[in-house]
């Protein structure tokens, strides 16, 4: 498959068929994330890949309740292990760092046949609590993977010379 192939299928996937993902295609996906850049190639990230039933039910809870988190045969917990650093541009590398990796993951999934949902909106205490992450991290994402159990339509996405400027900014 072709990046923008992958790039143009990848979709957020809410619904998963009820099968585990091979262990080969999982250790694929997660091998994207550590080919991924970050700043100074310092890769100060752990990615915790949460199989147990329980768990990931717990983590669907502390997503708002969004039961389709935990209804994925894995959720990736993204994780920061430092969260001090700041670009030359006044921007934290954390954030930035993590979303490389995370989008790599994303777009490797797609790759595999398996779909994904960036999840952003959880609760960072009771993600560090279940997963034993220490106060000092910084849980950037959970990332349901798992066989999507419908297929989607294409994205509406703004026309491109909306979002493009040259040489200078312009609304």
């Amino acid at each position: 498959m072709e990046v923008r192939e992958a790039i143009e299928k990848r979709r957020s996937v809410r619904a998963y068929e009820d099968r585990p993902i091979p262990e080969e295609k999982l250790r694929r996906v997660l091998e994207a994330a550590r080919l991924a850049p970050s700043a100074s190639n310092q890769q100060p990230w752990k990615f915790v890949v949460v199989q147990d039933v329980e768990s990931r039910k717990k983590l669907a809870r502390a997503a708002g309740n969004e039961s389709f988190v935990g209804e994925a045969p894995v959720v990736i917990a993204a994780v920061a292990l430092r969260t001090d650093h700041i670009m030359m541009c006044g921007v934290h590398s954390y954030p930035v760092d993590l979303a490389i990796a995370v989008d790599h993951i994303t777009l490797a999934a797609v790759e595999e046949g398996l779909g994904s949902c960036w999840i952003g909106a959880f609760s960072q205490a009771e993600v560090k609590r279940i997963l034993n992450i220490p106060r000092q991290y910084m849980v950037v994402a959970l990332l349901p993977i798992g066989y999507p159990a419908e297929t989607g339509g294409l994205k509406s996405r703004k026309p491109l010379e909306t979002i493009v400027s040259y040489e200078t900014f312009s609304e």
